[in-house]
């Protein structure tokens, strides 16, 4: 066969083979939807929210689900030449065949790989040009909270938790077979967005004048989150994914409220399951996967109420098992933590060198937390600590800049004195450039230009440059670009598809990414970064307004005031702070 040939050819052949270890027996069913990751196999094969939702589909009778990823360049090229349709992994079906597409959309720079997906598998890329014989294309994650600059590519999206509502929309797929009435039927489910029943009017100022049609869509919600779907097994993939090991997620949303993090909004409100629940889940995924390594998910995973006695029942439960937490807050870190999970390194994230800075984006750690929170870790024995910082963020100044500095000394000198170990301390600081996302405080805010940029790290490179400490920092032009796609409107799917068009693909690749090419489609469509990453205005509409995430514009511009009067809201476990979840959710905290 052609493609066995091609096969033998291509790097890591297998990403395309399939016939990974705990592989579903698939068949072909009245309803079959295919997952789409907008990214190669191994960050996909990373991915829990994909088999969460691939568990709650298989869960509907008459549903099948499969899997596909973005082809490398070389495998993408080779289909192209030789006429062969990109394919699902299980059924080895081409994606053209499926009733529906889901893509997963993590992050604003896989929107091309979207467009190559649907491109490699002959279908059309824009909607209305997709009659009844192909498939639904439907998108959801993260990104789906603000669909606008794509929404000229897909038939409907879902925003917020899928769990449950994907359930309802494949019921509803079974039902219609016309693909207007369809989507007339899924438009009236919480989180459903069908942007071709939504028209976006601008004005003469180019900015919205305003939106007609179904002009509100409200946010999914998977209330109950300790009985919510969750596989008690998953493929293992067939070469080492990103993250290859068995996940579970102790807790979705956060409590902190820090303003420039849109995660921790959209995922509102706080829901925790059980320590039961979670190592009846951590046992059946070790068991079934035969991974030795478990990661306990989530946005803070240091803020699990249960964090203590959860790692105590999985050591007594999985002895053989080490235990991976992620990024840590420092006044959440316990000293317990690193001795229960036998790590030799952390990762914490200040994102602000000095106190002024962490108040204004309400991160609410003190200096003295971060000593202490240092020491206690020199003290276990950890000798290699990585720091996230973020710059350009609003009132940011020369002196913020260099509190990060300050903030590494701090823990070189408190190592010096304190150390246990005869290793000597290893510090990676990474800066990445602040980027304003909707549904945030900092919606409205502006990005520093490439001029500050390049200032700011040339005086961070400078003073950082000391033994024994690692700095990187993010390309600007891929930050530009993100915060272009995260405010984005309608008017982007244009320059979405001209970009593709000239050559824009794996973007989120540093050896494909290619800035002219997006400058070149922004110009072309009368268009300029600038429209997108400039400070907007308090009172004008914005592409995403339509979207009701539950936490009120209200209380998001409050938060914005306060961040500039250095007011610090807290967390939500020093009680409720009023963001609009508290009048339909009873936040159990």
């Amino acid at each position: 066969m052609v493609l066995d040939e091609i096969l033998k050819t291509v790097e890591k052949p297998a990403r395309y083979i399939g016939g990974e270890y705990g592989e579903r027996d698939l068949v072909w069913n009245k309803f079959n939807c295919c997952i789409c990751f907008p990214d190669v196999y191994e960050v996909g094969m990373s991915n829990l929210g994909i088999r969460i939702v691939e568990e709650s589909l298989m869960q509907v009778d008459g549903v099948t689900v499969d899997r596909a990823f973005t082809p490398w360049e070389d495998f993408g090229n080779a289909l192209r030449e030789n006429k062969i349709p990109l394919y699902s992994l299980g059924l080895k079906k081409p994606l053209k065949d499926f009733d529906m597409l889901g893509f997963s959309l993590q992050f604003e720079l896989s929107y091309t790989e979207v467009l190559r997906m649907l491109d490699l598998a002959n279908i059309p890329l824009l909607s209305c040009d997709r009659d009844e014989s192909y498939p639904i294309i439907q998108g959801g994650g993260p990104c789906a909270f603000n669909p606008e600059p794509i929404a000229d590519f897909f038939d409907l999206f879902v925003i917020g938790d899928g769990e449950e509502v994907m359930q309802e929309i494949a019921k509803l797929k079974l039902k219609y077979d016309s693909k207007a009435e369809f989507l007339q039927a899924v438009s009236t489910l919480d989180g459903v967005y069908v942007p071709s029943l939504m028209q976006v009017n601008y004005g003469d100022n180019r900015l919205i004048s305003g939106v007609s049609g179904k002009t509100r869509v409200k946010k999914a919600v998977c209330r109950d989150l300790d009985s919510a779907v969750f596989p008690n097994s998953m493929t293992v993939g067939n070469i080492e994914a990103v993250f290859d090991r068995a996940v579970i997620e102790v807790m979705r949303g956060c409590p902190r409220g820090c303003r420039f993090c849109q995660a921790g909004f959209l995922y509102r409100p706080i829901r925790f399951r059980s320590v039961e629940t979670l190592k009846k889940q951590a046992i059946s995924l070790i068991e079934n996967t035969g991974f030795d390594e478990l990661s306990l998910n989530s946005l803070s995973t240091g803020d699990y109420p249960c964090l203590l006695e959860l790692l105590k029942e999985l050591k007594k439960s999985l002895p053989k098992t080490q235990i991976a937490l992620p990024s840590l807050r420092v006044d959440s870190f316990s000293e317990e933590f690193t001795t229960q999970s036998r790590k030799s390194s952390l990762t914490f994230a200040p994102e602000a060198g000095t106190q002024r800075l962490r108040d204004v984006i309400n991160k609410d750690v003190t200096e003295d937390e971060i000593e202490r929170c240092i020491l206690r870790a020199i003290e276990t024995g950890i000798t290699s600590i990585k720091l996230y910082f973020m710059m350009g963020l609003p009132t940011e100044t020369d002196e913020d800049l260099d509190g990060i500095v300050n903030v590494v000394y701090k823990i070189r000198e408190l190592y010096s004195k304190n150390r246990k170990m005869s290793k000597s301390l290893r510090i990676s600081v990474s800066c990445s450039t602040f980027i304003p996302k909707p549904f945030t405080p900092f919606q409205w805010e502006r990005q520093i230009t490439k001029d500050e940029f390049e200032q700011k790290i040339a005086r961070l490179k400078e003073k950082l440059f000391v033994k024994g400490v690692n700095f990187s920092w993010n390309n600007f032009e891929v930050s530009e670009l993100e915060a272009v796609l995260a405010r984005g409107d309608r008017r982007l799917s244009k320059v979405i598809l001209s970009a593709y068009r000239s050559g824009a693909h794996l973007d989120a690749w540093s050896e494909f990414f290619k800035p002219e090419i997006w400058d070149s489609a922004l110009k072309e469509h009368g268009l300029s970064a600038s429209d997108y990453t400039r400070e907007h205005k308090t009172d004008e509409i914005l592409a995403w307004d339509f979207v009701d995430n539950i936490v009120t514009k209200d209380y998001l511009l409050k938060e914005k005031e306060k961040a500039y009067s250095r007011t610090v809201t807290g967390s939500c476990f020093n009680g409720c702070k009023g963001c609009g979840l508290q009048k339909e959710y009873r936040c159990k905290l």
